[in-house]
């Protein structure tokens, strides 16, 4: 594992709480949040809850990273944007190919793979462990503004001036040589 830290850079932000049903925090994802490409794997987004928000949150953004990916810049598995404030959860497969779990008005970016949905986990066998950074941003905006098109990277450098508070939970995922 490597020890690059996604939030060294960016600007603070104050902290709240984000649980899932799926997995709990420095565990290992299951096999439902690997990659279909992986044995057993099924490409399903985790379940979230979150609260805590910090005062004059707008909307929220929710983001899977994995900074351990052999690319030189990590790899986005899920970008959602434009989530309503009054919205503190996603049920578990939100970011199947319709976004069917989705809230009104949230939309999926593509991922790494160019697919707007959630894409799981799939180290490069004998790569060792990977973690994956799940991330509720809290925005000052009821809309960040970044077309449906855009890159997980385009959505969070237009999010740097906007993020009130932050929600992280860390899974991981390793396959073996």
């Amino acid at each position: 594992m490597s020890a690059n830290d996604p939030f060294a850079r960016l600007p603070e932000a104050a902290f709240f709480t984000v649980t899932s049903t799926a997995v709990t925090d420095g565990a290992a994802w299951p096999p439902e949040q690997h990659s279909s490409g992986v044995p057993g794997g099924k490409d399903v987004s985790p379940q979230l809850s979150w609260s805590g928000a910090p005062d004059g949150t707008k909307s929220y953004a929710v983001t899977v990273y994995d900074p351990d990916a052999p690319t030189g810049s990590g790899f986005w598995h899920w970008a959602v944007a434009d989530i309503p404030a009054t919205v503190t959860e996603l049920p578990e497969d939100a970011g199947d190919d319709t976004g069917s779990g989705l809230p009104e008005g949230a939309f999926q970016l593509p991922n790494d793979a160019r697919a707007a949905r959630f894409i799981g986990a799939a180290p490069p066998a004998g790569h060792g462990p990977h973690r994956y950074f799940v991330v509720v941003h809290a925005l000052d905006v009821e809309s960040i503004g970044v077309p449906v098109d855009s890159t997980p990277a385009v959505l969070g450098f237009t999010m740097a001036g906007h993020i009130l508070g932050r929600a992280v939970l860390t899974a991981t995922a390793e396959t073996p040589a």
